[in-house]
């Protein structure tokens, strides 16, 4: 089915207090492995191509998104494409024209009169392009190798009042909030400010979003889904998945050059991992998507090798 607008599938799991999930892609496989994965869960999904992608694609945007687009073309689920963490203003605008429904402008670590400043400016952009736009205040942290800030040093967590207030002053569609969770974790050890979280849901009438998803274990992410997060991000949970099948493959068969025989394994592992972080994120949980329970026979997301932290 053709591209369905992100906004639309985010405000419509917020309506309903759920959440839907959305999966940062690095390669073709990537977006394979997560359509394939959506497909099996019955899932809408939305597929993110973030900046530090983009860079690694050579800062050529277009082969990556075009590939995603054709693909979700062929996709039996509805899915979004989504152009995540833009810093650059000439990156956020070829967003439109590459196909993407929607961006996330990250100024978060400018000082806050900035970060409001340059947000609304690019809200007006977004908004005039049919663009829905998230943002995000307070720092997850852990992007591009950098240490998260400690769990009580100022900015570190989202101040519900000043959510309350950015959100008015800028315009955005959604807000990525700050809770105690951690971008490039490959271990699921992160705990959620789940009475901040309360707090913000509060304060603010537009959907919120978790980055950092792939360090938080299933009963957290549950947990902040009915807490009223409306978007879920994963993006090192796939590539410690992805990652780990090589490395097994070619430790069974250290003669093998063809990536074939060890991308298709690969790409599997990845659609499993998707498919269990959307039975946690959609309620379902047992493991396997059939709801009976029994846990299934495939890791559980993020558990394979880890991978090195990108995106």
């Amino acid at each position: 089915m053709p591209l369905v607008p992100s906004g639309d599938l985010v405000r419509a799991a917020a309506a309903a207090r759920r959440a839907v999930a959305a999966f940062n892609v690095i390669t073709l496989e990537h977006v394979e492995a997560v359509i394939e994965g959506a497909e099996r869960a019955a899932a809408p999904v939305i597929v993110q191509v973030s900046e530090n992608t983009v860079a690694f694609h050579g800062g050529r945007l277009l082969p990556l998104a075009r590939a995603a687009a054709a693909a979700a073309e062929g996709a039996a689920v509805p899915v979004g494409l989504h152009l995540d963490h833009v810093t650059r203003d000439d990156l956020l605008r070829q967003a439109a024209d590459a196909g993407f429904g929607s961006v996330m402008y990250d100024a978060s670590r400018l000082p806050h009169a900035e970060n409001l400043a340059a947000t609304r400016e690019a809200a007006r952009w977004a908004h005039g392009q049919g663009l829905w736009i998230e943002a995000e205040l307070g720092q997850v942290g852990g992007k591009e190798g950098t240490p998260a800030l400690d769990a009580h040093a100022p900015g570190a967590r989202t101040d519900p009042d000043e959510a309350r207030a950015f959100v008015t002053g800028c315009g955005v569609d959604a807000l990525a909030v700050a809770i105690g969770s951690v971008h490039a974790m490959t271990t699921r050890t992160a705990t959620l400010d789940h009475a901040l979280l309360t707090r913000l849901a509060e304060a603010v009438d537009v959907p919120l979003v978790l980055h950092g998803s792939s360090g938080v274990p299933d009963a957290e992410l549950a947990a902040a889904v009915t807490g009223g997060i409306g978007k879920v991000n994963v993006g090192t949970a796939l590539n410690v998945a992805l990652t780990g099948a090589v490395r097994a493959h070619l430790a069974r068969h250290p003669e093998q050059v063809d990536p074939r025989r060890y991308l298709g394994p690969a790409r599997e592992a990845v659609a499993d991992t998707v498919v269990r972080y959307l039975e946690v994120i959609l309620g379902d949980g047992d493991g396997d998507g059939d709801g009976d329970g029994d846990g299934g026979d495939g890791p559980e997301p993020g558990t394979a090798p880890a991978a090195a932290a990108t995106g």
